[in-house]
């Protein structure tokens, strides 16, 4: 790419060469086919439907908790789920489920404009995936409850 280089002045190559910058990325196009087998084993329909029944599962679980507000309730949307809990700032609540393993996003996502369409600033996050569990969920909605109970 460089043909030369001083402290005044760097002199690139013509193309293609000046276009041409260090080794390619060889080790995520060797990992992104890896994921890609990977997932034609499992079947994309197959995580898919996974992911559709656990989203079910835990939101069926938390949507009743008393001041869970769940934000998007879509009928076939992505394994998201998005929530506030009144009388914690969504940060308390990441922090909380963080203590306990449980790892969650929590603030605006970069999506304030539907997150205030919605009546909110933020949101807490948890992304459900094929590699999750009902287990896992129970253990979600348990730290949910008790959080709950406390105010």
């Amino acid at each position: 790419m460089i043909q030369d280089v001083t402290f005044e002045r760097t002199v690139f190559q013509g193309p293609p060469n000046r276009f041409e910058v260090g080794t390619g990325n060889i080790a995520d196009a060797v990992g992104l086919g890896a994921a890609l087998d990977y997932v034609t084993r499992i079947g994309i329909e197959n995580i898919g439907r996974y992911e559709h029944d656990l989203l079910a599962y835990a939101t069926n679980l938390l949507a009743p908790i008393p001041g869970v507000r769940l934000i998007g309730t879509a009928k076939d949307k992505a394994s998201v789920l998005s929530f506030v809990l009144k009388g914690y700032e969504t940060e308390e609540v990441g922090k909380a489920l963080n203590e306990e393993g449980i790892a969650v996003r929590s603030g605006h996502h970069c999506a304030q404009p539907i997150l205030r369409r919605f009546g909110v600033e933020a949101t807490v996050r948890p992304s459900l995936a094929f590699y999750n569990t009902c287990d896992e969920a129970d253990r979600f909605v348990s730290v949910m409850k008790h959080l709950s109970g406390r105010r």
